[in-house]
């Protein structure tokens, strides 16, 4: 029978006890959520400083709501090149694209670098062994070698860079990773990719907004890489994606990014919200502050108690309880006392190491936090 495979996969998923299913958000803000009636505290929530409100239409420069075409076509408007104008004056850069989400802007610009006609094409990519799918499907689906480094190990890097014959090769990681919370050696990578005449790719979907004395992520280590990918829907509260980079990269991209040369421009209403929460983004001082304040009484709380999280100094908190079936158990014990934690099993993480994904916002109080900390206490 054609396609019975997908019964067999479905059943599989089900026994493995890694099914995945939508859950259907009445209401939501950066500290509390709806479901099915209830509310609970939010601490699932990657809106960390609690931007991603309700906006006066009036504020926004176009409420357009398509852009009617691909921007090679007559999608490209004027509040598009604006959002890119200040993307690129924020963070230094010459030029900028943009994409409806961080999933597409990473594969497809990865795609775009690697696929080539030129018969003296020799490439590599080094990735991250916890880079995000988007990444790694970008990297697989071009035509360089496809190379893996353990987690922010540099001695490893550095032998893989020394093996390679590749003349052209790009180091790809994440500013803050999405699942362990941690941060990149940005510095010691970029000094590494420069001795070893290689660009540097960095995806600052969790740093941008909330990391460095700017908010500014990477680009507040002193390092601009020579690709930047920043994305609207975490910190910045809406959607879409930027690719920052030098006018050339820009200019090529345009040329072989699929893409972006095939799907309709990002519509007009969504780069004016994220124009706006761009600017409001920038001007972010105070809960950015309250945000560290926030991660720093969580850490306080927990050291206190025999739990361990991943060392994470940055909003993403995990907290490893091993099986798929221990974390789904532990993630119900929330529910019961009004806490919502997303459970993240195999395979978004390594085996056995499924976990509760904390996030900590700028919205939580401290007498949140420490409802949290203590159930937690309860439930491991």
């Amino acid at each position: 029978m054609s396609f019975s495979y997908i019964t067999q996969a479905l059943a599989t998923r089900r026994a493995e006890g890694l099914f995945r299913q939508r859950v259907l958000v009445e209401h939501a803000c950066a500290s509390r959520i709806t479901i099915a009636g209830e509310q609970y505290l939010n601490f699932a929530s990657n809106d960390y400083l609690g931007l991603a409100t309700k906006l006066d239409a009036t504020q926004l420069v176009s409420i357009e709501a398509g852009s009617r075409s691909s921007a090679l076509v007559t999608g490209y408007l004027s509040v598009h090149q604006q959002l890119e104008r200040q993307l690129c004056g924020a963070l230094g850069y010459e030029a900028a694209l943009l994409f409806p989400s961080g999933f597409a802007a990473n594969t497809s610009t990865l795609k775009a670098l690697f696929t080539s006609g030129e018969k003296q094409f020799s490439a590599a990519v080094f990735q991250d062994k916890l880079n995000h799918a988007s990444l790694i499907d970008g990297g697989l689906a071009g035509n360089a070698k496809f190379v893996r480094f353990n987690h922010n190990d540099l001695n490893h890097l550095r032998s893989r860079l020394e093996k390679t014959k590749a003349n052209n090769k790009l180091i790809v990681t994440e500013g803050v990773f999405s699942m362990d919370g941690d941060t990149a050696p940005i510095v010691e990578i970029s000094k590494l990719a420069q001795s070893h005449s290689s660009w540097l790719m960095v995806d600052d979907a969790h740093a941008f907004g909330v990391i460095g004395e700017n908010g500014l992520g990477t680009v507040d280590t002193g390092i601009r890489p020579e690709i930047l990918v920043v994305t609207f829907g975490k910190a910045m509260g809406c959607q879409g994606a930027a690719v920052l980079a030098s006018r050339q990269v820009i200019e090529y991209l345009v040329q072989f990014n699929r893409e972006f040369v095939y799907t309709t421009a990002l519509s007009p209403i969504m780069a004016s919200v994220a124009l706006h929460q761009l600017n409001r983004l920038l001007l972010a001082t105070e809960p950015r502050d309250k945000l560290s304040r926030n991660i720093a009484y969580f850490k306080k709380l927990i050291s206190a108690t025999k739990l361990s999280t991943i060392p994470s100094d940055t909003a993403i908190q995990p907290l490893v309880f091993g099986t798929s079936e221990n974390v789904i158990a532990a993630q119900n014990k929330l529910k019961q006392k009004g806490i919502w934690v997303g459970a993240i099993r195999p395979p978004t993480v390594p085996q056995n190491t499924a976990r509760l994904r904390i996030t900590i916002t700028a919205e939580h109080s401290t007498q949140d936090i420490e409802y949290l900390v203590s159930a937690l206490v309860e439930v491991s």
